[in-house]
């Protein structure tokens, strides 16, 4: 792990929750902000946008036609690849408008790959990867119950 001060980790995880908070007010335009113009994104059904340009088109499409869920999330590790260079990855699942709950078939594993740039961190790319956990029900228990335990307010 490169040398890096405590305070560019807070910033590569307030760069995440960023993200989050755009995608749950449904904010396209402050998505895309946080990216790099040539972000990389590939979405839950492996869809790839290239570009903060296309990542904003694409996900103003998604907010205007689908009622798309708020993300509950847990920051599994953040840590400076180099002092430039940071990654990031949590556990997340939707709930969906109206629910209370979150949706197992959603729940995914995020990984964030920030760089530094004139002084600002921003997304370089960013993958949203589906945490199935095939043939082990225990598994999706233990994960999908620490995602409850962030939406009542007891994790990160």
């Amino acid at each position: 792990m490169a040398m890096g001060s405590i305070a560019d980790l807070d910033d590569v995880r307030a760069l995440y929750a960023s993200l989050i908070a755009a995608w749950n007010a449904r904010d396209a335009a402050a998505w895309a902000a946080v990216c790099d113009t040539d972000a990389y994104v590939i979405g839950f059904d492996g869809s790839q946008m290239g570009t903060a340009a296309v990542i904003g088109d694409t996900l103003k499409g998604i907010f205007e036609h689908h009622r798309t869920g708020a993300y509950v999330y847990v920051i599994r590790d953040v840590r400076l690849l180099t002092p430039d260079v940071a990654l990031l990855r949590a556990d997340s699942a939707l709930v969906s408008p109206g629910a209370t709950d979150l949706n197992p078939a959603t729940a995914a594993i995020q990984a964030l790959t920030a760089q530094k740039v004139d002084g600002r961190w921003r997304v370089a790319q960013f993958q949203n990867t589906p945490a199935q956990f095939h043939g082990r029900p225990e598994a999706v228990i233990a994960f999908t119950g620490a995602l409850r335990a962030a939406l009542q307010g007891e994790g990160s």
